[in-house]
């Protein structure tokens, strides 16, 4: 993206000379995260919260500047519960479950993305991505406080990377001169222009589309509904597409497609993008042009995540359109696999191949990001006439009858991952209710003492025990197996025991099922965990 204006950065970690820079050998770390955004920063908040050792190395001062990502989804949320910086992202984002789809001047059908009560998180929240940074850095401050062992270091650029058997060098450049440090790991959540991908010599397979979007984000007062509002052929935006968000602060992210031939430079400045929001919005309508930028879509991932000891997470390992909000999303789903899994492996519980489990579960999570991503992008902009025809039939049948409206792709939002096939799934009761099979996240639900599951799940292995005895205190192979008893109610029968009486869960750490069973044998669960852990 090329952006004309920006918003006002949040400031919050300036250069500071570190003592690594007199050391007169390169400095040793356990873990170096490079990149300073939210997935960086999520990634080193859950490690260090392990109590892992982790220094952020960032080319900025602070949180980055223009809102970006904006959309964030219920499992998002869920993995924002289990760091500790969940709530002020709820409490200051917009939250919304709705959207309405127009074709022409006309609503074709509406959406609810979360029908079924029982669920702490809403479907999604809209939140400008600095805030949601800034909510990461400030629980990170708030665990360095506490003693976590976190540094985060602005200003302070990589410009090689050497990878070694058993380390990873850096050459690191400050407003001070440079200096020289090791890494036994390196997580690079540098973004989707990665210079840490393309010091390796590493690219993107997949497909760059041949359109290009304006995003803006506008401040005004409106009556619009805090809903996804997304046009096909709008009167406004003929023969292309438009989408509407709600932001805090009186912020609302406008998306018009601009097809593929274009000036990008003249097409973002303001005396061209405010006649198209006139367009759109009303001439009576009064707003002020926040952030302007042009967006072509891009469906790609790296071919590996894993190379050696440096791990890409985030953009900088995939990429996909901004319709489905899968980006930031996904980023978060990356390091939540990853980081109890590094944990195991630096604390000699698990073999390093655990960390191979990571590649071949987030890329199937980023093909399948791409595939839905790449569905909407081609039902949205067309590529041939009969495509084109085919859609507008689709959306015509879809005002009048039901069965056409899944066919409308206005943007597959964001979902979970299910690691259907991992290596790391255990044993499967088939006879309890598929969307809680291994693999799957956990799913929310209320508990009869008040709070909720997933506030009780997370951060170390755990035996889910529904209806069930289990021993209080479970240490196989030198893990220790946390007890979770919860007492059915009817959303827990719904959603985890079915027509079964009991059931018994092994949770992962990062809240997926790694097995399940509908009574308890140490012998299964200790070669679940095995499974579970790489040590099969």
């Amino acid at each position: 993206m090329v952006a004309v204006r920006y918003q006002t950065a949040f400031q919050l970690y300036p250069y500071e000379r570190s003592t690594d820079q007199d050391a007169s050998e390169p400095v040793r770390h356990s873990v170096v995260v490079v990149g300073g955004g939210p997935i960086g920063m999520a990634a080193a908040l859950d490690l260090g919260l392990k109590g892992v050792p982790v220094l952020v190395l960032d080319d900025h001062d602070g949180v980055g500047q223009g809102s970006r990502a904006i959309c964030f989804a219920k499992r998002a949320l869920e993995i924002a519960d289990r760091l500790g910086f969940g709530d002020p992202a709820v409490e200051k984002g917009v939250v919304w479950n709705e959207g309405k789809v127009f074709y022409d001047d006309r609503q074709v059908f509406g959406f609810n993305l979360l029908p079924e009560e029982g669920h702490k998180r809403p479907a999604f929240i809209n939140l400008q991505q600095p805030y949601f940074e800034k909510f990461i850095v400030d629980r990170i401050r708030q665990a360095q406080a506490d003693g976590v062992p976190i540094d985060i270091r602005g200003c302070n650029a990589v410009t090689s990377v050497t990878p070694n058997d058993d380390h990873v060098a850096l050459s690191v450049d400050t407003p001070e001169g440079s200096y020289q440090l090791e890494a036994d790991w390196l997580i690079a959540c540098d973004g989707a222009s990665s210079p840490i991908r393309n010091m390796l010599g590493l690219d993107f397979v997949g497909r760059v589309f041949e359109d290009n979007f304006l995003i803006a984000d506008v401040k005004m007062q409106a009556e619009f509904p805090t809903e996804r509002w997304f046009w096909f052929d709008p009167p406004f935006n003929r023969n292309q597409s438009a989408l509407l968000h709600k932001q805090p602060d009186n912020i609302w992210r406008i998306d018009l497609q601009l097809g593929w031939d274009i000036d990008k430079r003249e097409e973002q400045k303001p005396d061209n993008v405010v006649p198209r929001l006139k367009a759109m919005l009303g001439d009576d309508v009064e707003f002020e042009l926040e952030w302007v930028s042009i967006y072509t879509f891009q469906c790609r991932r790296m071919e590996k995540f894993r190379h050696g000891r440096v791990i890409f997470s985030g953009d900088s390992a995939h990429q996909v359109s901004p319709f489905g909000a899968r980006g930031a999303n996904s980023g978060l789903q990356d390091t939540d696999n990853l980081c109890w899994k590094l944990k195991l492996v630096l604390d000699g519980r698990a073999p390093e191949r655990l960390l191979d489990t990571y590649d071949i579960e987030r890329v199937h999570g980023a093909d399948e990001n791409i595939l839905n991503s790449t569905r909407s992008t081609d039902f949205i902009t067309p590529k041939s006439e009969t495509s084109r025809l085919f859609r507008n039939a689709v959306l015509d049948l879809s005002e009048v009858s039901a069965f056409a409206r899944p066919l409308v792709n206005s943007g597959r939002l964001s979902v979970p991952c299910v690691y259907d096939g991992s290596p790391l799934n255990g044993s499967d009761d088939t006879t309890l209710p598929k969307a809680t099979r291994p693999g799957a996240p956990a799913t929310d639900a209320p508990l009869t003492s008040g709070d909720w599951l997933l506030d009780r799940l997370g951060n170390t292995f755990q035996l889910l025990a529904i209806g069930a005895d289990v021993p209080e205190c479970l240490e196989i192979d030198g893990i220790e197996v946390e007890n979770v008893p919860v007492e059915p109610n009817d959303t827990i029968r719904e959603r985890y025991l079915g027509s079964a009486p009991s059931a018994i869960y092994l949770m992962r750490p990062d809240q997926h099922v790694a097995a399940r069973w509908q009574s308890f044998n140490r012998e299964a669960v200790a070669a679940a965990l095995k499974i579970a852990t790489g040590n099969a």
